[in-house]
C-alpha cells in the first residue's frame, strides 16, 4: 500500500459511512442498492495535472462518469459532479459558467480536456437525472487533503516546508506580465464548498454548471505568506523555477464568475483567505 493509500484509508476512517465500495464495484452495487440512495455526490476523479496520458483521464473522468450519470438517470437520482477551474485554460473567453461556452474552450491539459469533454457529453444528454450539477471547483484549500501529494494546495505544501526547513519555495513566474509569486489564483475554503454542495442539493436550482469559487482572485505570495503568519512565524519564501513537465500547461490567473450561484438564491458570504488559512492551520494542521 502507497502512503497515499495509507492516507486515503485514515482519513476514511474519520468518517461515518454505510459502506465502502470499491469504485470498479459501484456500478453493479449502484444497480442493486439504488432504493437505498437518495443523491449522489460524484467528486471522485483524476486530478493529476501532470498526467499526459489522456487515456488515464478518459477511462476515468469521462468514461466513468457516463456510467454514474446513466445509473443516476435511469433511476431517478438526483447527482452533483466535480468539473474544474481547468477547463477554462488561459481564460480567453473568462470565467463565467454559460453553457453556451463550453464548446469554445480549451484547457492546457489531458485533465481539464477530461473535464470539459465530460461537460460536453453532459450538455447534449436529452435523458438526465432528475436534477444535476456540474460543479467547476477553483483552487481548493482545506482539512484532509494530505492524501493529494504533488496537487495539495499550497497551504498544505507550505506547513509542511516550514515543518521541515523553516522556510517555503513557491514557483517562479515565467510570464513577464506576472511577478514571482504574484501568479493569481481564486482560492476557495473547502468548508465554504461543502456549503454550495449542501445548498445545490438542497434547494431548488435549475440544472447546470456552477462556479465553486469566491469571485476573487489572490496571489500565491499572499496564500504563502498568510500560512506563516498563522504560525505566528516570519514568511521565508524563495523561488524555484516551475517544473518543465507543467511550465507550458500554467494557469497565471483564474477568478470564477459567481453571479449564476448567487442568483440562483447562494447567499452565504465566504471565507477570505486570511479566515480560511487561519482556520485551517490552527485547527487541523498545527493540531
Amino acid at each position: 500500500m502507497t502512503f497515499r493509500e495509507r492516507i486515503k484509508k485514515a482519513i476514511i476512517k474519520i468518517f461515518n459511512a454505510h459502506s465502502k465500495i470499491e469504485r470498479t464495484a459501484f456500478i453493479d452495487w449502484f444497480s442493486i442498492n439504488h432504493s437505498k440512495v437518495d443523491f449522489v455526490f460524484h467528486l471522485g476523479a483524476r486530478t493529476d495535472t501532470t498526467e499526459m496520458d489522456y487515456s488515464i483521464h478518459e477511462t476515468l473522468n469521462v468514461k466513468y462518469s457516463e456510467d454514474i450519470w446513466n445509473a443516476c438517470t435511469a433511476h431517478n437520482i438526483p447527482v452533483i459532479y466535480a468539473s474544474s477551474a481547468a477547463t477554462y485554460g488561459l481564460g480567453e473567453h473568462g470565467y463565467e459558467d454559460k453553457h453556451e461556452l463550453v464548446n469554445k474552450l480549451s484547457p492546457l491539459n489531458p485533465y481539464g480536456d477530461s473535464k470539459n469533454n465530460f461537460d460536453k457529453w453532459v450538455l447534449n444528454q436529452t435523458a438526465t437525472p432528475p436534477f444535476w450539477a456540474g460543479v467547476k471547483f477553483f483552487n481548493v484549500y482545506g482539512p484532509n487533503e494530505n492524501h493529494k501529494g504533488r496537487m495539495a494546495s499550497v497551504v498544505l505544501h507550505t506547513f509542511n516546508q516550514i515543518q521541515k526547513t523553516g522556510g517555503m519555495q513557491l514557483f517562479r513566474s515565467h510570464n513577464e506580465a506576472y511577478k514571482d509569486g504574484e501568479q493569481l489564483r481564486d482560492f476557495i475554503y473547502v468548508k465554504d464548498v461543502v456549503s454550495i454542495l449542501n445548498f445545490l442539493s438542497d434547494s431548488a436550482v435549475a440544472s447546470g454548471l456552477y462556479n465553486v469559487g469566491t469571485g476573487k482572485a489572490r496571489t500565491f505570495y499572499d496564500l504563502a505568506s498568510l500560512t506563516f503568519k498563522a504560525l505566528d512565524i516570519a514568511p521565508k519564501i524563495s523561488f524555484i523555477d516551475t517544473p518543465l513537465d507543467i511550465r507550458d500547461k500554467y494557469q497565471y490567473f483564474t477568478e470564477a464568475s459567481m453571479q449564476k450561484l448567487i442568483a440562483a438564491g447562494y447567499s452565504k458570504s465566504f471565507y477570505t483567505l486570511e479566515e480560511g488559512v487561519s482556520d485551517y492551520v490552527q485547527n487541523y494542521l498545527n493540531t
